[in-house]
């Protein structure tokens, strides 16, 4: 499987040896110095076996974050890298993708098909503080939306005597409200 993506997944991973498929480091990630790249300047993360490059300051925008210890010149996390030198990090890369897309602009974006809850557990394990509570109040604004579209029943009554329509209405609860149709 090539995992496609833009600009913070790397889209060639490497063949395992005798194989076909993904297998591999990325392509991209296992090379050389990158182009244009001041020392330092990018890092490579790879988060459940998904390549991902970004910048350093990008990954330092929150100081209390575990990802800005893993960027220090003397980071205090003991952090294994992969033979690219990309930092290992056994999380799942789905939910990653909004945590480095929160850090890269500010803004909160999810994609409809992922939960809020798996973006608030990796906010929690990076220890991002502003995205933690930007996802709570997602999850929170979603529920009480939930929670406040009443339910609708419509009884659509195609024939009856006007007697059987009169005791049908007396033993109804109040709150009917009644549309001709």
């Amino acid at each position: 499987v090539v995992r496609m993506a833009a600009e913070n997944h790397c889209e060639f991973p490497v063949p395992p040896a005798g194989g076909l498929g993904a297998g591999g480091p990325c392509r991209r990630c296992s090379s050389a110095p990158l182009p244009g790249a001041g020392p330092g300047k990018w890092v490579r993360l790879n988060v459940g076996g998904t390549c991902f490059l970004t910048t350093r300051q990008t990954l330092c925008r929150d100081p209390k974050s575990f990802l800005f210890r893993l960027c220090q010149a003397d980071p205090d996390l003991d952090s294994d890298k992969d033979e690219t030198g990309a930092y290992l990090i056994d999380r799942d890369p789905t939910y990653f993708g909004p945590v480095l897309n929160y850090l890269r602009h500010g803004k909160l974006v999810i994609n409809k098909d992922l939960a809020e809850e798996g973006v608030l557990e990796e906010a929690e394990f990076y220890n991002i503080t502003s995205l933690i509570k930007l996802v709570k109040d997602k999850i929170r604004e979603r529920d009480s939306r939930i929670s406040q579209v009443p339910v609708k029943h419509v009884y659509r009554v195609l024939q009856c005597q006007e007697e059987e329509l009169t005791q049908m209405v007396s033993t109804m609860s109040d709150g009917w409200k009644f549309e001709q149709v």
